[in-house]
């Protein structure tokens, strides 16, 4: 008699070694991109937060701007002479740029804020993003309105015939801190996208990239195969 033979495996149980792994079970094998999260998931919703909380920031800090503003801006000197039983207000200085000055002075400290703001704003997130782009742009023309509205709120009076009243007939005066150019509302916002733009290329995360290496594929015993 014969030994009796060892009976195969069933036909639908792989054996040990024949065995090819599921696809969820295989180590190098991932989810779909976006499986599990929704366009609108977790991370949309953590980036729009922090933009807001960037908006508030930035626009606050217009508080700085406008107080930098009442203190660095040149004066433009007013004087008023009294003719007929009324006051007359004229420049004391009519080639002077002084004008030009307050204009010119209140765009490079915006700038400057600007610049400021978008280095921290990275220096935080250490990465771009289109939220965190619009927070800036945002932020930073709330912040030239607040800053603009403190400078003429704290400057010289604005009534120049009650302060020429004041001040007495041919003594000079400051004039109200005015801003002509109210193109200077868009330096603050402009220069952070610039510098945020900037560092986000020299110094933001890289993709990781593949030269000539397609996908790995394994066939249904084990054997990998490019």
């Amino acid at each position: 008699m014969t030994a009796p033979l060892t009976p195969p495996p069933p036909p639908h149980e792989p054996s040990s070694h024949g065995a090819w792994p599921s696809p969820g079970a295989h180590p190098g094998a991932t989810a779909p991109h976006g499986a599990g999260h929704g366009q609108d998931g977790p991370g949309m919703k953590t980036e729009l937060r922090e933009a807001a909380v960037v908006t508030v920031l930035v626009a606050i800090t217009g508080v700085v701007l406008g107080l930098l503003w009442v203190w660095l801006a040149p004066r433009v000197p007013l004087v008023g002479e009294l003719t007929d039983d009324s006051w007359v207000v004229y420049l004391k200085d009519t080639e002077g740029e002084q004008a030009v000055g307050v204009d010119g002075t209140f765009t490079l400290l915006a700038m400057a804020c600007g610049a400021v703001s978008a280095a921290a704003v990275f220096a935080w997130r250490r990465r771009g993003g289109v939220p965190l782009v619009v927070a800036l742009a945002l932020g930073g023309l709330l912040g030239s309105l607040l800053a603009w509205r403190i400078g003429v709120w704290l400057g010289p009076g604005q009534d120049v015939i009650a302060q020429a009243k004041a001040a007495g007939k041919g003594v000079t005066f400051s004039a109200p801190l005015k801003l002509s150019a109210k193109g200077a509302l868009l330096a603050w916002s402009l220069a952070a996208l610039l510098v945020h733009l900037g560092l986000t290329a020299l110094f933001g995360p890289r993709d990781p990239e593949t030269f000539g290496q397609g996908p790995m594929h394994k066939d249904p015993y084990g054997a990998p195969s490019a």
